[in-house]
């Protein structure tokens, strides 16, 4: 996971070296590239069924895919009209929004220390937010405070949108039904990266990237969404929603210092300060998991007349 939020982080800094490419294009030919991406990945994986497969998914694979769709797209587009720092800031509400969504929805009772953990990164991001709020308000005027104003609200529809998948993820990986049963949540990625691509398609046109720019746009594709969003599929047999959210906040830091050291995206004390609450939630509630170990039952030994009772159990 932690693999999968350094590729994660790269989306904000590479996008500042693009040369034509903006807005519209750049979300099209990125998930463009995802998907196509995809397509070989999957190929590979599941064979000729895969077309079978993906004519005949359940509703929960398309829902995740609608999900990461929104995911794809809303980040792309969030990036283009405001600082990387702000839409960052902005995603890290996901822990919290899982958190929520997963008690409300999946009845999931989480751990005390992730509970802590996330209400600490939640305060280290309203510090950030707060601050990154009322400096937009003061340094930015007219069209420009509109334009982070709209940034600021499609970046939203990030969390919302990944706090709804992590849980549809972990509803899959932990029901009741054999693993050969359960749907093949991956293809909800190609889902996702299809109906992102066909949905600004019209509104990127005419496209006027150039060959620079494809060359980025496609690395994106491959490497900062179709090889770590499979990996966070995979991930979701093991990890809970929430704490898939709550680690996924190690972008927000590394985001953050990419754009830094190398788009000249300066960020302010208060988003500092705020990231290292978030860092410090992160580390803690890990190393309070670890301490803790797996609780694993201990087996013991049945009583000789409460053998019958079992196997007619």
């Amino acid at each position: 996971m932690l693999l999968v939020t350094l590729l994660w982080s790269t989306a904000g800094v590479v996008t500042r070296q693009l040369e034509a490419a903006r807005s519209f294009e750049l979300t099209f030919w990125r998930s463009a590239f995802n998907g196509l991406a995809l397509i070989v990945g999957l190929r590979w994986l599941r064979g000729p069924a895969l077309w079978a497969q993906l004519t005949q998914a359940p509703r929960l694979v398309w829902l995740s895919g609608v999900c990461w769709a929104v995911m794809f797209t809303a980040f792309m587009l969030a990036i283009s009209l405001t600082r990387v720092a702000h839409v960052l800031v902005i995603m890290a509400l996901g822990p919290l929004l899982t958190g929520l969504f997963a008690r409300i929805f999946l009845q999931q009772k989480l751990p005390t220390r992730t509970w802590f953990a996330i209400v600490l990164a939640s305060l280290g991001i309203a510090w950030m937010f707060g601050h990154e709020l009322l400096g937009a308000g003061g340094a930015e005027q007219g069209g420009a405070g509109g334009q982070a104003l709209l940034g600021s609200l499609v970046a939203l529809g990030v969390p919302v949108a990944a706090a709804v998948n992590w849980c549809v993820l972990q509803h899959v990986s932990h029901s009741a039904h054999k693993a050969s049963e359960r749907p093949d949540m991956l293809l909800s990625l190609l889902i996702g990266a299809g109906l992102s691509a066909l949905a600004v398609l019209p509104l990127a046109w005419p496209l006027q990237a150039s060959a620079h720019d494809l060359g980025l746009l496609a690395g994106l594709g491959v490497f900062q969404l179709a090889v770590p969003c499979m990996l966070v599929v995979h991930l979701s047999r093991y990890l809970v929603g929430p704490e898939i959210a709550l680690l996924g906040q190690l972008e927000v830091i590394l985001g953050v210092l990419w754009a830094w050291a190398w788009a000249g995206e300066t960020p302010s004390s208060a988003t500092l300060t705020g990231g290292a609450l978030v860092l410090l939630a992160l580390v803690g509630n890990e190393l309070l998991a670890w301490r803790a170990g797996p609780k694993t039952p201990v087996l013991t030994s049945p009583k000789p007349e409460n053998l019958e009772n079992r196997r007619e159990a």
